[in-house]
Parts: C-alpha cells; sequence; structure tokens
C-alpha cells in the first residue's frame, strides 16, 4: 500500500511526509481492517509532524479521521461486518480499566492509543482499528464530507457540550477552521446566536455565510457579552480576550491537544463564576451524538481535497489558514 510517512519531525515547509511502500496490515483479535477512502487532515496531524507533540511511534502514519470500508475482520469480530462504511477517530483504544473508563469516563483513560500517533493512521490506503472504536457513517454524507466529523466534528462538539452553552444563548467561537465550521451549524440548529473571532477575511467571510450574527477579531468588542465560548486557534492570550467579553456564570471551553502559554489572568477576569476548561479527546458516546446530529440537521462539511501524495501541501496550508472549512485526502 501507498503511504505519506514521517520518519523525522520538521517545519511542514521542508516536506517531512515521504511517500512509501508498505505492507497491507492484517487485522488481529478483535481489529478490522479498513480499505481507506478518505482521510481529514488536522491541525494534531500538524503538531505532530512539526515537533509540538513528542513522536510516540518512528516511522508512523499520521492521519485520524478516516473513512474506509471494511474489507477483513479479525477473530472474534461480528460488527462490523465486511463491507460495513465505517470512520475511525482520534482515540484508537482505551484500557476499559482504569477508575476513568470504569466511572465512563474513557476520554481521560490513563492508558490510551491515539490514532495516527500511538499506532498507524489514515494517510494511507488501508488500516488496522478496534471493532468497538469504529462508527457508522450516516448515509447521504460521502467520504470526502464525512471525514472532518471524525475529529474535527466529534472533538468540537465535545468542546461546544463542555462550554456549557444553553439554547437560545450568545455562542463565541474563537478560530473558524474545521471544527468551528461545523459547530457553529450546532449552535445555530439549538437555536443559538454567534458570535466569531477570526484573523483570516476568507473564514471572516465563511463565517458569515454559516450564520454568524457578528464577525471580528480576538482583540474586538462584539455587540454583547456572551454566555459561552469555545476556542479552537491554540493561541493561549485569546483566553484572556475570551474572558473579557463573557457574562457572568459563563464557560470558556477549549478545544485542542497543544496551545501556547496562557498569560498571567487578572482576577476580576475569573470573578462571578466564570470557568475555563479544555477538552481533553472525546468519548464513543460524543462520537455517537455528533454523527446523528450530522444527519438530522443535516451538517454539511466544507471541504478542500488532495490526493495522498499531496499531504504535505494539506498541511502547510493548513498551518497559514489558507483552507475554507477542512483539508481532506481523498485515498480511492
Amino acid at each position: 500500500m501507498r503511504a505519506m510517512v514521517l520518519h523525522d519531525q520538521k517545519p511542514i515547509e521542508e516536506s517531512p511526509l515521504v511517500l512509501e511502500d508498505w505492507p497491507v496490515p492484517e487485522p488481529g483479535p478483535g481489529q478490522v481492517r479498513l480499505r481507506i477512502h478518505a482521510c481529514g487532515v488536522c491541525h494534531t496531524d500538524l503538531h505532530i509532524v512539526e515537533g509540538d507533540l513528542p513522536l510516540h511511534k518512528r516511522p508512523v502514519i499520521v492521519g485520524h479521521q478516516i473513512v474506509g470500508t471494511v474489507d477483513k475482520v479479525g477473530p472474534g469480530v461480528t460488527v462490523p461486518a465486511v463491507g460495513t462504511r465505517v470512520g475511525v477517530p482520534w482515540v484508537h483504544k482505551t484500557c476499559g480499566e482504569c477508575e476513568f473508563c470504569r466511572a465512563g469516563q474513557e476520554n481521560l483513560c490513563t492508558n490510551p492509543l491515539f490514532t495516527g500517533w500511538d499506532v498507524d493512521g489514515g494517510f494511507t490506503e488501508y488500516t488496522l482499528a478496534p471493532a468497538d472504536f469504529v462508527f457508522s457513517i450516516p448515509e447521504g454524507v460521502d467520504d470526502v464530507h464525512a471525514a472532518p466529523l471524525l475529529c474535527a466534528g466529534i472533538v468540537g462538539y465535545r468542546t461546544l457540550k463542555l462550554s456549557e452553552l444553553k439554547p437560545g444563548q450568545r455562542l463565541g467561537i474563537y478560530g473558524f477552521g474545521a471544527s468551528a465550521h461545523i459547530v457553529i451549524q450546532v449552535a445555530r440548529h439549538w437555536g443559538c446566536e454567534v458570535y466569531v473571532f477570526t484573523r483570516s477575511e476568507e473564514h471572516k467571510r465563511h463565517a458569515r455565510e454559516l450564520g454568524a450574527a457578528w464577525v471580528g477579531e480576538a482583540q474586538d468588542t462584539p455587540p454583547k457579552k456572551i454566555h459561552a465560548a469555545v476556542i479552537y486557534a491554540p493561541a493561549g492570550w485569546i483566553v484572556k480576550e475570551a474572558l473579557r467579553v463573557l457574562e457572568r456564570g459563563g464557560t470558556i471551553s477549549i478545544g485542542g491537544i497543544y496551545m501556547t502559554p496562557i498569560p498571567e489572568l487578572p482576577y476580576d477576569l475569573l470573578y462571578w463564576e466564570r470557568t475555563v476548561r479544555n477538552t481533553a479527546n472525546a468519548t464513543r458516546e460524543d462520537a455517537r451524538e455528533l454523527l446523528a446530529l450530522a444527519a438530522e440537521i443535516p451538517i454539511h462539511t466544507d471541504v478542500q481535497v488532495f490526493p495522498l501524495e499531496e499531504a504535505n501541501e494539506a498541511l502547510r496550508r493548513l498551518k497559514h489558514s489558507e483552507l475554507k472549512g477542512s483539508a481532506v485526502l481523498k485515498i480511492r
């Protein structure tokens, strides 16, 4: 199989992913093998490639927003059956035994494995996944438009849930990339007024197209204070700006595995029971809820499609905010 492989972490401008031929893997007990159709391109992939996150496996095939068809199953697997179209998310597997897994908080598992970081991911033609950690893709959503739902959608949705936004309230979205363009559709479905904070003129236009009531930049002051905020831009200074316009009792939820340092916060910005929290991964229930919403609303993902061999270019454009929506590699 063809695979875009990372051997050494480098700036994406140096094209660190190399096209190689690798053997097609064989599924073991409890595993399924997917013939990959599409794989989304995520900021976490960029953080792994460039070294913001340490390598857990060398070499590694990154990519964790995978859509494909089950073409072979390992011993003990009856569901999903061969021929089923499924998605593989960021969380590859959790231990099921630690205190967090037993308490229904598998996103906080102390011994998890992550797709495209601990195990090989989706920038290739075939991959393996535990049968219990793949998800059926809604009918009516094609492969390339389904791919962003598997991380930008699922983790973005959990970030929104953790913001404790209630129907009809005002939501602030900071950064308007892959997660944000999905989450704004959920918030609008809940009858919320959405303010979007982003530097990119293209992203501002995109936010307006998707129904943002107001668009500006992080240092700007919106027409009214917000009841909740989700931050998808990995810039710590934005936390202070979001607190500045957050209502009493409001919550800021930070979505992302990496962020630059958060500056010192004056206590008066936290007063009145304002909350700052982060999102750590997601649960399988989050995945099921988001995919159900994708069919119900329905959610439309904006994508820019690249062939497998242009994975470096897709990541470069992601880094420089040159994408509208999500980049997706079309494999087959």
